[in-house]
């Protein structure tokens, strides 16, 4: 069983815009149309059980549709989390309706909500999160819309954590894009987990295996960053990982089953 714990969809009537708009960000060309049937051909291609996708929401005005559309995605192929921006003052409310839902987490991105993550916003947000047992998946690292801004370091992580302790936060692009030495400093080691997206292929293979032995393999969830990363070819990079045959079943799917309690 392999289960893809970061990938992306939008609405049909958007998806092709919004792609053209990230491209012209990313500079990279996408792996799917960005459509909810272009990720299921996708997921079932590279033989993965379950895609979950992470709505990232840019604006307060935002997060009813967004949620409203990830409401529809809660079985089959493809898990929807919900959405939720910091200046949200109503985050509380929002965060139950999330959860009456059927949703089992949120998706924050710092560098598009114009925040960075040790806000207080964001540790208020977090904290209400874990005590309704929600898993937080936020953007960590780098990113090609802001790359000298960093909204999310290691360091910002770092401090969340240590005044919040959240239960099930998840630190994508294992732990913060681009910023691996300081996430080997700053983070392996803590009760967090990392994601995988986008990262496979792109960060050396001694560095991914030494921080897979030194934060614990029952701590990472493969993830692609669909359509930003092939799923295929993502799931072919971790299973010639130098891994054990345990360490790569809890990466591919071990932790994100308990997580996602399956």
């Amino acid at each position: 069983m392999i289960i893809d714990f970061h990938t992306h969809m939008f609405p049909d009537k958007i998806a092709k815009g919004t792609l053209d708009f990230l491209t012209g960000i990313c500079k990279v060309t996408p792996f799917t149309d960005g459509t909810y049937a272009g990720l299921c051909k996708s997921t079932e291609e590279a033989g993965i059980s379950l895609s979950v996708a992470l709505p990232a929401v840019t604006k307060v005005s935002q997060v009813e549709s967004v949620n409203r559309f990830a409401a529809r995605f809660q079985e089959g192929a493809v898990f929807s989390f919900g959405g939720i921006h910091p200046a949200c003052e109503n985050y509380k409310e929002i965060l139950i309706q999330v959860k009456e839902l059927g949703m089992k987490g949120i998706k924050l991105h710092p560098d598009y909500q114009d925040a960075y993550f040790n806000d207080i916003r964001y540790k208020r947000l977090v904290e209400y999160a874990s005590e309704l047992g929600l898993i937080v998946v936020v953007h960590a690292g780098v990113d090609p819309k802001s790359p000298e801004d960093v909204h999310c370091t290691p360091q910002m992580a770092r401090e969340l954590i240590q005044d919040v302790k959240p239960a099930k936060l998840v630190l994508a692009h294992m732990g913060g894009n681009e910023l691996w030495d300081e996430v080997e400093r700053e983070l392996v080691g803590m009760d967090v987990y990392f994601d995988t997206g986008v990262v496979l292929g792109r960060m050396s293979e001694e560095q991914f295996v030494r921080m897979v032995k030194g934060h614990g393999a029952d701590k990472i969830l493969f993830a692609t960053d669909s359509p930003w990363a092939g799923q295929k070819e993502s799931v072919d990079i971790l299973s010639k990982m130098p891994l054990s045959p345990e360490e790569k079943k809890q990466i591919f799917s071990g932790n994100a089953c308990r997580l996602l309690e399956l």
